[in-house]
């Protein structure tokens, strides 16, 4: 498989496009209406909705956010971080959708303010795109991962190893998008999928990887190293 990397200028993710015009057409509106009807009484309540609705509005600005990642490690035996966030689960799980057997488990939960692009966590060739719908559980719980709205991801690589990847949806987030398609090649540095608002991604690995992170450690997609597989 060759690997390619492309170059991209910085700019927000495609899936916000038509909520960023939406709520910017909103907040305008809004303000728009409050300074229309406060001109000549007092204007402090239009300053103080203008200040808060601008820093709403720069939030979900920041978390559709595109940015320009590649990673410049070895990828052989990486495993590198599919999302911004903070590792809330490391742990030895058994894994029934697919592998059927026990895995270690390093799960990364995205906060609102974190981007929340995906990205894959190693080179190889997409074994199965499976798409569940489910419950809206707060995503750091435990039954979110079999529980929630969630999209499952095998690759297998070079080497023969599989992991699975899994996109799961919180309490605020209700759309999942998945770009992997079976039978394709898939590489670091690529777009597994987006998930709109909090929620969280679960990488299943064998029991023999070497696990580089640690409980509450922040990740950065892309950059940060999970393990190594042997």
């Amino acid at each position: 498989m060759g690997r390619i990397k492309k170059i991209r200028k910085p700019r927000l993710h495609s899936e916000g496009r038509n909520t960023l015009w939406a709520s910017g057409l909103a907040l305008l509106v809004i303000n728009g209406l409050l300074y229309y009807f406060l001109h000549g009484i007092t204007l402090w309540p239009f300053y103080f909705v203008l200040v808060v609705t601008l820093s709403v509005y720069l939030v979900v600005v920041n978390f559709f956010r595109c940015p320009i990642r590649i990673f410049n490690g070895n990828t052989e035996k990486a495993v590198v971080a599919p999302a911004d966030g903070k590792v809330v689960v490391i742990e030895e799980v058994e894994e029934n959708e697919y592998f059927h057997d026990r895995r270690i488990m390093v799960s990364v939960f995205m906060s609102v303010t974190n981007v929340h692009a995906n990205w894959f966590p190693v080179d190889g060739v997409v074994k199965m795109v499976e798409h569940h719908n489910g419950n809206f559980h707060k995503a750091w719980l435990p039954k979110a991962s079999t529980e929630n709205e969630r999209s499952t991801v095998v690759i297998a690589t070079p080497a023969g190893k599989e992991i699975l990847v899994r996109q799961v949806a919180g309490a605020v987030a209700r759309r999942i998008v998945t770009y992997a398609h079976a039978g394709e090649d898939c590489f670091i540095d690529e777009h597994l999928g987006f998930i709109k608002f909090g929620s969280r991604v679960d990488v299943y690995l064998p029991l023999d990887t070497e696990i580089l992170v640690k409980l509450g450690q922040r990740t950065v997609g892309n950059q940060t190293i999970l393990a190594h597989l042997k």
